[in-house]
């Protein structure tokens, strides 16, 4: 069954779902996995497709908007943030361990592309984690940057935001640039990929999704590298599933990150590109060893085994 939902997080209030399962008797306590979605996205991009299968497994599940996207509240849109959103998940862990239906020392915590650098960074600190699995992730915002734009492009990129550095200094607002754009024209991720499955997924189920970021934003993008730390999630067992074709995060980047991890890991590699991972069919290949993961380390059923894929 899924509820509507509103925790506070910072003074503001985060809208997300509550999943609870159909067969959870009266004063039971299942394990929870909190997940929210990657750069700019919001829960109704495809997150349902993952809860409704963790949530069939036997686990409580809350998907959530961060502050400043979705249905939640912030201004200004678009202002988006690492630390911030760390601050939104960490709250969200806050809000379902104190509800009645959940064990407040099984929780796990599931992120996707932006998120799945997120759920890294946070496994690495927060040891009310018990699991993570950490879904085509951001591993490195500069070496990704790197890889998406040509030198020349590069240099000028810092130039627009040394110039919103200035302007915001003297009292503007961060300029706003498209999330994604037709393929040569400038964008935050400037991939043909990006720019056909936001606008498609928008159209097809998420028409609230705003098609904006604040440069501001993008400077906080440079300067995050989610996988630092990732030598620290151990003892916390640490999933990650890459996509074997993926040019926005890339696939080399996440494998050289993951062998930085310590145990227990597991990594799995999938046939496809970075956002296959959402639907069918590679759907199957992303959710299926997150259930397994989560059944395993949160619902203690140890026959179950994640198959890595090489």
């Amino acid at each position: 069954m899924r509820h509507d939902i509103t925790f506070a997080s910072e003074g503001l209030s985060c809208a997300g779902w509550l999943y609870v399962p159909d067969d959870l008797e009266s004063g039971e306590q299942r394990p929870a996995v909190v997940m929210a979605h990657g750069f700019s996205a919001v829960k109704e991009m495809y997150l349902y497709n993952f809860a409704e299968k963790f949530v069939e497994a036997g686990l409580v599940v809350l998907v959530f908007d961060y502050r400043y996207f979705g249905d939640s509240e912030g201004e200004p849109r678009g202002r988006l943030f690492p630390a911030e959103q760390h601050e939104d998940y960490r709250n969200a862990i806050s809000w379902v361990s104190r509800r009645p239906e959940v064990d407040p020392d099984r929780i796990g915590v599931w992120g996707s592309s932006y998120s799945g650098g997120h759920v890294l960074h946070l496994a690495a600190f927060d040891r009310r984690i018990k699991a993570v699995v950490s879904q085509v992730p951001l591993v490195d915002g500069w070496a990704n940057a790197q890889r998406l734009m040509r030198p020349d492009v590069f240099a000028g990129f810092h130039q627009m935001l040394a110039q919103d550095r200035q302007s915001r200094y003297e009292g503007a607002e961060s300029v706003q640039i498209p999330v994604v754009a037709p393929e040569g024209e400038p964008a935050a991720l400037p991939t043909p990929d990006s720019y056909e499955w936001f606008t498609s997924t928008a159209e097809e189920v998420a028409p609230g999704w705003r098609n904006e970021v604040s440069l501001e934003s993008m400077e906080r993008f440079l300067e995050y590298n989610p996988a630092a730390n990732i030598h620290r999630i151990s003892p916390t067992p640490l999933l990650m599933i890459v996509a074997g074709e993926d040019t926005l995060t890339p696939t080399d980047l996440a494998i050289a990150a993951y062998e930085r991890a310590l145990e227990p890991r597991s990594l799995v590699i999938t046939r496809g590109a970075h956002f296959d991972a959402y639907t069918e069919p590679g759907l199957s290949e992303t959710a299926i060893p997150a259930v397994q993961w989560f059944e395993r380390h949160l619902l203690g059923r140890q026959f179950v085994e994640v198959e890595t894929t090489h």
